[in-house]
C-alpha cells in the first residue's frame, strides 16, 4: 500500500506540473535571450545574424515590454505591455489561447491589443465596447514636473481579444505591436528580449549552451522552465516534500513487521533450538528471519508497484477520479497523471531499504537475547 500510494501521488503531481508547463508553452518562446543588466539593451552588440543561422532556429523574434498603467473608464490598473513583432502567432500559440475575439493588433491604421483575462476583469474590458484602454508610461529621463503631459506618454489601443492561460501571466500581460511600444516607451532600437522558436527535433539543451557560449556572461538564455523557475521549483519542491512525507508515513508503517518479525521469533524458540541441536549456526538462523522480512518488503514493494502503475493507466486513460467542482469549467476535468520511471525505481528502492531495516532490527535485537535459554534450561 505504501508503495501504491507513493506511484500515484507523486505521478498526480508529476501530471500538474506537465499540465502547468503545457499551457506555458503555448504563450512562451523555446528560448529567451534578455541582458543581464538592464531592462533593455541594443541587439547591434550581439551576432544576430550567427544566432539566425544556428541550426534548428526556426524564428527569431525582438520583442518591447515595460510596466505601464492602464486606464479603462474609471478603472485603473498596473500592466506589462508586451510590443511583439508580426510573427509571433507562429512561434506561441496565441491564438489557442483566445477566449474571445479575434488576433490583430493593426487594422486601418488603428492600433489594438491582445488583453488577458485578468487584465480584462480588473479594467472591465469588453470586446464589444467601443472604449479604448489608455495607456500611461513615464517619459525617459523627464525631471519632476506639475505638468503631467511633460512627464508622461499617453496613448491608447482597443481590446481586439482576450487571451487565457494562467493567473500570473493573464493578469500581468497585454500584447500590443512592437512598433507601438517602441514609441510609447520611446525606446528607439533597444529591445528587452530576443524570443526564439526551436524545430521539434532538436536538442534545446545543446542550442541554449551554444548561445551561451555566444552571447556571454552579459545576457541571459532561459528556456521554457527557466522563464518561470520560481513557480517549477515550488512545485517540485512540493513533490518532493510529498514524497519524503509518504517515506516517513512507511516508515512507521514498518513497525508492524518489526513486532511480526519479534513475534515469529519468539514463537519458533523450539524449532531454533532443535536447528541449533543439528548444527546450524545463529548466523544462519538470523538469515533466515532476515530473508523473509526482505521477502516481505520484496514482494509487496513488487505488488505495490504494479497496482499503482496499474491505476494510474486507468487514470490516464478512463478519468476514473473527476476533479471536484469541475463541470466543464476547467481546462481539464480529472486529476491529471504522469507516471515517470525514476519515481517508480525511488519508491521501489525506499520501501526495500525500509524492508532491510525494519527486518534487520528485530533480528539483530532478539539474537542477543539468546530464545534458546528457556529450553535448555
Amino acid at each position: 500500500m505504501g508503495t501504491m500510494a507513493i506511484i500515484i501521488i507523486v505521478s498526480v503531481m508529476n501530471g500538474f506540473i506537465q499540465l502547468i508547463g503545457m499551457f506555458y508553452s503555448d504563450f512562451d518562446p523555446d528560448l529567451r535571450i534578455t541582458s543581464a543588466e538592464g531592462k533593455m539593451f541594443d541587439p547591434s552588440v550581439v551576432n544576430t545574424n550567427k544566432i539566425k543561422n544556428l541550426p534548428g532556429i526556426v524564428q527569431y523574434a525582438e520583442v518591447v515590454e515595460e510596466v505601464a498603467m492602464l486606464e479603462y473608464g474609471k478603472q485603473q490598473y498596473y500592466a506589462t505591455v508586451k510590443g511583439v513583432p508580426d510573427n509571433y502567432p507562429e512561434y506561441t500559440h496565441i491564438n489557442k489561447l483566445l477566449i474571445d475575439g479575434e488576433y490583430y493588433l493593426e487594422k486601418d491604421g488603428i492600433n489594438y491589443a491582445i488583453v488577458g483575462r485578468g487584465v480584462a476583469n480588473n479594467l472591465g474590458v469588453g470586446i464589444s465596447f467601443l472604449d479604448p484602454i489608455n495607456i500611461y508610461v513615464p517619459k525617459k529621463g523627464r525631471q519632476f514636473s506639475l505638468n503631467a503631459s511633460r512627464v508622461i506618454n499617453h496613448d491608447y489601443v482597443f481590446p481586439s481579444a482576450i487571451f487565457a492561460v494562467l493567473e500570473d501571466v493573464d493578469s500581468k500581460y497585454i500584447i500590443v505591436s512592437k512598433q507601438f511600444a517602441s514609441e510609447l516607451f520611446e525606446s528607439g532600437n533597444l529591445i528587452s528580449a530576443i524570443e526564439l522558436d526551436l524545430d521539434d527535433q532538436v536538442n534545446i539543451y545543446k542550442i541554449q549552451k551554444e548561445l551561451d557560449e555566444i552571447l556571454g556572461p552579459s545576457f541571459h538564455v532561459k528556456n521554457k522552465e527557466q522563464q518561470h523557475d520560481l513557480i517549477f521549483k515550488t512545485m517540485k519542491s512540493e513533490k518532493w516534500a510529498v514524497y519524503f512525507i509518504l517515506i516517513f508515513i512507511l516508515l512507521l508503517a514498518s513497525g508492524n513487521m518489526i513486532g511480526n518479525l519479534t513475534m515469529l521469533y519468539i514463537d519458533k524458540k523450539e524449532d531454533i533450538s532443535i536447528l541449533r541441536s543439528m548444527g546450524m549456526t545463529s548466523e544462519k538462523i538470523n538469515r533466515i528471519f532476515l530473508f523473509e522480512g526482505w521477502l516481505i518488503s520484496f514482494v509487496g514493494g513488487v505488488i505495490g508497484t504494479i497496482l499503482g502503475v496499474l491505476l494510474c493507466w486507468l487514470q490516464i486513460h478512463f478519468e476514473l477520479i473527476k476533479l471536484p467542482g469541475a463541470n466543464g469549467s476547467f481546462v481539464i476535468s480529472a486529476y491529471p497523471v504522469q507516471v515517470q520511471v525514476t519515481d517508480i525505481l525511488l519508491a521501489f528502492v525506499a520501501v526495500l531499504s525500509i524492508g532491510f531495516l525494519a527486518s534487520w532490527y528485530p533480528v539483530k535485537f532478539m539474537s542477543t537475547q539468546n530464545p534458546t535459554t528457556s529450553n535448555i534450561d
